[in-house]
């Protein structure tokens, strides 16, 4: 029988194996610090950029480790223990090392490619002096990027507070049904309790249940959101952006105007996602469409599958690319290689972790519904991603950006639902059932997604011009977004208005989510191309995995097809939302 949960021996083989790697590592904080004032010299300068790779390369294992396995049981203290060390000894090394940027910002760019001209062992470091230098107004002096290093811990301090209270304290819920079924409500079920819920009493005491929670603790859920926001600011005035939307995408040189565009098309575009509530209400016979009737398939479809199943229609899907794709795929679902089952104080939702010449690892929380299948290529294809670029990148420059990073998963997704619905011959309801998958993937990463990121924007500028942030705060922006998106007034339903404190990417990574949707609207277009047969499609699309960490972002999109800095890809999107809620409506009058 396969296994079907994590092996971590290729990092390590135990705790006191990786404990005694994290003491090796240590020794490099003093080292690397010794190097101080003396950059300037070329010899010193070749022998700390040894240094400091041979440190990345430790860290980075005992990070994916520790990690990993805390996120297997957020209640194992042992492992939490472990994990903080990790990250303590990594917040040191970045201060002991905050010297490097100012001194080789010094140094000049011009004296930096000379020395990489000579020294080649350094080439794959050329882009990383490329957007030092493209960033070097925002870096400060040693002793000011000292200070701010000891304050790096505090920085990630919103992320920890959400898990501890949200994950390790969390717990599921017991409610009664009214049938009289007795069911614990999770963060791992109850998407599926809410879809096999038999009246509409049973979805709100259910979605209450997971929601009460929220709810339960809104005010230190709306202070940790606080703090986060606070970290921004403070890091924003320190290094003299213009605003908390500018300091996260410098540094990657993404336009701002990316940004406004996305969530002008997407605010402004909204009226096929209007049009589609209505028709579900309709075709669900609800007097009332509530947020989280989303979860309802207007066609019904109870196929379960094993995991086994799910793989091998991935594995089908994909028979029509080159070997070398394929390869890949299969070698990143390899046993060991995947967390499937959920579990108790496991993390929830699913995410590949990968680069640095390491094997991706994946993690699922898989029950066997269609979704899981879909999540199954999507996490699969960032593993792809991660193998592609370690195969043609030198080390430390694999780590692809996130802008970049949805890409492959969410074609995998695209070409997946073409598969299925071109799958043997297709009644009514699979039709049915399948355009409306097609139409929740752009509900959930074009729209939802940008909502969020929406969100987050607004919170931004409202902490830049100090204005008090709390939980009613948070919860108002959200209603008043979900009216100009979605059409509806959550403010209707008791708990809804606190979907701010369920997504937790808001507090681990703030401005992640809204690369979503950027990255769902470049995948599109460029599988649209693929699957249109367009020559040197799927080339391109191979080369942007490749590239890796080598380029700027919205370059390497624009490479294989994509211009994000025009309005046109986003409103492809809106176009292919409008016509897919027309082909669905017609299904739905026949």
């Amino acid at each position: 029988m396969e296994k079907t949960s994590w092996d971590l021996s290729p990092l390590f083989k135990s705790n006191a194996e990786a404990e005694a790697a994290l003491d090796e590592f240590k020794a490099y904080i003093d080292k690397s610090a010794s190097y101080q004032e003396k950059l300037h010299d070329e010899k010193e300068l070749a022998e700390y950029l040894r240094l400091d790779k041979q440190a990345t390369l430790k860290i980075v294992r005992l990070y994916y480790y520790a990690e990993m396995l805390s996120d297997l049981n957020k209640k194992d203290v042992a492992n939490a223990e472990l994990l903080s060390k990790v990250e303590l000894a990594n917040h040191s090394y970045g201060a002991a090392n905050s010297f490097f940027q100012p001194e080789v910002i010094a140094l000049g760019e011009e004296k930096i490619q000379q020395f990489l001209a000579k020294n080649s062992e350094f080439a794959e470091l050329s882009f990383t002096f490329k957007k030092l230098f493209h960033s070097q107004n925002h870096v400060l002096n040693s002793e000011k990027e000292g200070l701010l290093s000891n304050f790096t811990p505090i920085l990630g301090e919103g992320g920890t507070l959400y898990s501890q209270l949200t994950v390790a304290d969390g717990y599921p819920k017991e409610i009664t049904l009214s049938d009289g079924q007795v069911v614990s409500v999770s963060q791992a079920n109850w998407t599926m309790l809410i879809e096999e819920a038999k009246t509409p009493e049973d979805r709100q005491a259910i979605f209450e249940a997971l929601y009460s929670y929220y709810d339960l603790h809104k005010s230190t859920y709306g202070e940790i959101y606080n703090l986060t926001l606070q970290c921004q600011l403070a890091t924003m005035k320190s290094r003299g952006y213009g605003s908390i939307l500018e300091s996260h995408l410098d540094y990657h040189n993404i336009p701002t105007k990316v940004f406004h565009n996305l969530i002008e098309v997407a605010s402004e575009g909204s009226e096929p996602v209007k049009k589609y509530y209505k028709l579900r209400a309709k075709a669900l016979g609800l007097t009332k469409h509530r947020s989280y009737d989303r979860f309802l398939q207007i066609a019904s479809s109870n196929k379960k599958y094993d995991y086994e199943q799910a793989k091998e229609i991935f594995f089908n899907s994909i028979k029509r690319f080159p070997a070398t794709f394929q390869e890949k795929a299969h070698e990143v679902l390899k046993e060991g290689y995947v967390d499937v089952y959920p579990s108790q104080g496991k993390r929830s939702g699913a995410y590949s972790n990968g680069g640095y010449d390491l094997h991706p690892y994946i993690l699922l929380n898989f029950v066997g519904k269609l979704d899981d299948v879909f999540t199954l290529a999507h996490e699969a294809g960032h593993s792809i991603h991660t193998l592609f670029s370690e195969e043609a990148q030198p080390t430390l420059a694999q780590d692809y950006t996130i802008f970049v990073a949805e890409i492959a998963s969410t074609f995998n997704e695209h070409n997946l639902l073409d598969y299925l619905l071109k799958e043997g011959d297709l009644d009514k309801q699979d039709r049915i059932f399948l355009l409306q998958k097609a139409i929740d993937e752009i509900m959930g990463t074009f729209y939802r997604q940008t909502l969020f990121g929406h969100y987050e924007y607004l919170l931004s500028k409202k902490a830049e011009n100090g204005e008090p942030i709390n939980y009613q705060v948070c919860s108002k922006t959200m209603e008043d977004l979900y009216r100009q998106y979605y059409g509806i007034e959550i403010s209707e339903e008791k708990l809804k208005p606190l979907v701010w404190a369920y997504i937790p990417h808001l507090f681990y990574m703030p401005f992640y989510v809204y690369q979503y949707a950027t990255s769902f609207t470049s995948s599109m277009l460029i599988y649209e191309r693929v699957n249109n047969g367009e020559e040197g499609a799927f080339e391109n699309y191979l080369n942007l995995l490749r590239s890796g960490g080598s380029d700027y972002p919205v370059d390497q999109v624009k490479a294989a097809g994509v211009d994000l800095t025009t309005k046109e890809p986003f409103l492809a999107v809106v176009r292919r939302m409008e016509s897919l809620v027309n082909q669905l409506e017609k299904e739905l009058g026949e």
